[in-house]
């Protein structure tokens, strides 16, 4: 369906807005990508009926942009938020877009969103003072119409000023309203999609029950590394309803029935080869350091060999964190239809415009001949930047036209075929200066790219090297984004260490963080977790179970006080509080904002804790949430969020920065508690009670 029949058919008819120029609301909004479109009609339709449709590129993964994304447009309207109907992540009807990740929808998209808003605006206010014969300075705008102040009766509709037509009407220069006349922004309101999500309404992938659609299931092979040498789907085949198909390498079977699809896929015999990789669990961390390339210096100030020879004393650490996967709570799913020479693909994506080009390539079609239909995500967190099920269904059905076919990956294969956060070793070598300051900070990571390991500390003298390619063909796996990519290792490692060197010095972690920082952003923040938390300085191991950790993502700056209880007999670690404080410039709906931090907080439980892809050379062991735990309800502590007042600072992202501090907050904690220095995540009961075991030390 093209974009003008689906207005038509969603009564969206009327007038439609162009912009030319900026989009830009400096102080509020960042500068938009010069790739987006400068014609607003692209994003904007104001139907007959007055309500506003807004199309963006962008997907709800849950982190509340539907209902941010409509705030913006509200604001400058003058319309309730309820007034306003997304449709998102449709290739066909919405303007191109960068993925959704990387906490940088606001960065990207909210400039030019709010632009063509203020243009809308502006357009309206000057069709309605022709219609009212008023000046537009004496004009004001509430709830769908326009009126003339002082003299109510004096009011037309924004659909009575459209009347079914298109207009093509531009204004240059056109302005969004500043903070102070702002009625929305920077206040709580409820999400657009919390009805939905709550009465079951919400239509996932897995949802869609096109009238005749297939379900597929893909012979898969045991292990990593192995490729398909031969199969006989003989007895397959003898299923009543079942169709085998096959594209090269891609064998499946298909049936109306998703369980007579899965049982016929157990009846396939196939024959293996190639070589499995030569690593597990326990020496992969050796393989990452003994086969990554020479690392790079990515930045570096001072002279560290100096500043080591001036040092009173010289800590040196090895951190590591294990493969975790993104677990989704809904795994891949993707439905894809071959008609009339046209792909069109509903799936469960972060990327619609990615995912059109990576589908049309891999068909050897012109993007154009491709549609991508996201629908709400069940979870993505960098998982479903790619598509490999998009690819496969849509390989299928170009082989049975005008049928649709549904490709829903079980849970084993969603662990098998994850793209995993990558496990890493960091190595770092500090000193101390008889004052107890940090001297030089030599920093090295090895298995994933240094994302955020440089932070807003004053150290005089600083290395750190990584490999910007995130150590490509390292790892025996697919290994991708995870929510913050790069920065939960990094901030684990470098606020571990820190404490490490304020124990040693014999300062408390606060103080020690704040004797380092002259960014008056991170300064603020810390006095604001600590009066949150009423914390208390002492220096570590006190025995109250206490940890800092402070991390930023893309300009959003994060501190976390964490206390926790150890049971030593055990190694169980029992998180009972958790405060975090975001500076995240303006805040544009503080519900969303709060909602972000206490769902990052509880994820970061679960890579703190428990989270560990096992396996065996390319063998899985994990395939299913009996034995790869994510966090239950049972582990949630008591959760208090701060949010920073900084409104002259255009707002930042929020779905990533509050997870990346968990790890090191609560491995703090555990050294605060028991004067164990756990260095590896998840910090397992096991891992506890070796380290309980080892002599203690900062």
């Amino acid at each position: 369906m093209k974009r003008r029949a689906f207005i038509q058919a969603s009564g969206l008819t009327g007038l439609f807005l162009f912009f030319r120029g900026s989009a830009q609301a400096a102080p509020l909004m960042g500068p938009r990508p010069a790739d987006y479109p400068a014609d607003f009609n692209a994003y904007l339709h104001i139907g007959a009926d007055g309500r506003v449709g807004c199309f963006v590129g962008k997907v709800e993964l849950g982190q509340g942009i539907m209902t941010s994304l409509a705030m913006l447009v509200a604001e400058e309207l003058e319309v309730g938020p309820d007034q306003v109907d997304m449709l998102m992540g449709d290739t066909d009807l919405c303007p191109w877009e960068l993925p959704t990740g990387g906490s940088l929808t606001t960065w990207q998209l909210a400039p030019a969103l709010r632009g063509a808003a203020a243009e809308a605006r502006a357009v309206l206010l000057g069709m309605a003072a022709e219609r009212l014969k008023a000046p537009a300075a004496d004009l004001e705008m509430k709830g769908g119409a326009v009126s003339v102040k002082g003299d109510p009766g004096r009011t037309v509709t924004f659909g009575q000023m459209v009347q079914g037509r298109r207009m093509e009407r531009h204004l240059k220069g056109a302005r969004p309203k500043p903070l102070s006349a702002c009625t929305l922004l920077g206040r709580p309101v409820p999400r657009k999609d919390a009805r939905a999500k709550v009465t079951g309404a919400a239509q996932y992938t897995a949802d869609l029950r096109l009238p005749g659609t297939l379900h597929a299931c893909v012979v898969r092979p045991p292990a990593h590394g192995l490729v398909l040498k031969s199969v006989d789907t003989a007895a397959a085949e003898r299923v009543p309803g079942v169709r085998v198909v096959r594209d090269g390498t891609l064998v499946a079977v298909l049936h109306g029935q998703p369980d007579e699809a899965r049982r016929a896929l157990e009846l396939v015999k196939a024959e293996w080869g190639g070589a499995e990789p030569a690593v597990d669990s326990q020496s992969i961390y050796r393989h990452l350091l003994e086969r990554s390339p020479e690392l790079k210096v990515t930045a570096q100030r001072g002279d560290l060999q100096a500043m080591e020879s001036r040092s009173a004393s010289v800590a040196e650490g090895e951190y590591r964190n294990a493969y975790i996967s993104h677990a989704t709570l809904e795994p891949h799913t993707s439905v894809a239809r071959w008609e009339g020479g046209r792909m069109t693909v509903w799936s469960s994506t972060q990327a619609p415009f990615q995912l059109r080009t990576t589908v049309a390539v891999a068909l050897g079609l012109p993007a154009g001949q491709v549609r991508i239909i996201a629908q709400f995500v069940g979870g993505g967190f960098g998982g479903k930047l790619v598509g490999p099920d998009a690819v496969e269904v849509a390989r299928l059905a170009r082989l049975v036209p005008g049928t649709p076919v549904q490709l829903a990956w079980g849970r084993k294969e969603d662990f098998f075929l994850d793209t995993f956060r990558p496990a890493a070793v960091v190595k770092i070598r500090a000193g101390l200066s008889k004052e107890g300051y940090v001297s030089f900070w030599d920093y090295g990571v090895y298995g994933i790219n240094p994302n955020e390991a440089e932070y807003a500390y004053d150290f005089p003298a600083s290395r750190y090297r990584g490999d910007p390619g995130g150590a490509t063909g390292l790892h025996p796996f697919q290994i991708g984004a995870w929510r913050a990519p790069g920065a939960n290792t990094n901030t684990f490692a470098r606020e571990s260490h820190l404490d490490l060197l304020a124990a040693r010095a014999g300062i408390d972690p606060l103080s020690f963080r704040l004797r380092h920082a002259t960014d008056q952003r991170l300064i603020r923040l810390l006095e604001a977790v600590a009066q949150q938390f009423g914390y208390e300085p002492a220096p570590a191991p006190s025995g109250r179970g206490v940890g800092l950790a402070c991390g930023a993502w893309r300009g959003t700056l994060v501190a976390t006080l964490a206390q926790v209880a150890v049971d030593k007999a055990t190694g169980r670690i029992r998180v009972e509080r958790v405060v975090e404080a975001v500076d995240m410039g303006l805040v544009m709906n503080p519900d969303g904002a709060r909602q972000q931090v206490e769902g990052a907080v509880t994820m970061g439980l679960g890579y703190s804790l428990a989270e560990e892809v096992r396996f065996q050379g390319g063998r899985i062991l994990d395939e299913n949430f009996d034995t790869y735990q994510i966090p239950r309800f049972s582990w949630l502590p008591r959760i208090e969020v701060v949010l920073m007042d900084n409104p002259d600072m255009p707002p930042q992202g929020l779905g990533e920065p509050p997870v990346v501090t968990i790890g090191a907050a609560l491995a703090n904690a555990v050294f605060d508690a028991a004067g164990a220095r756990v260095c590896q995540l998840p910090m397992t009961p096991e891992r506890v009670l070796e380290a309980l075991r080892q002599p203690v030390k900062g």
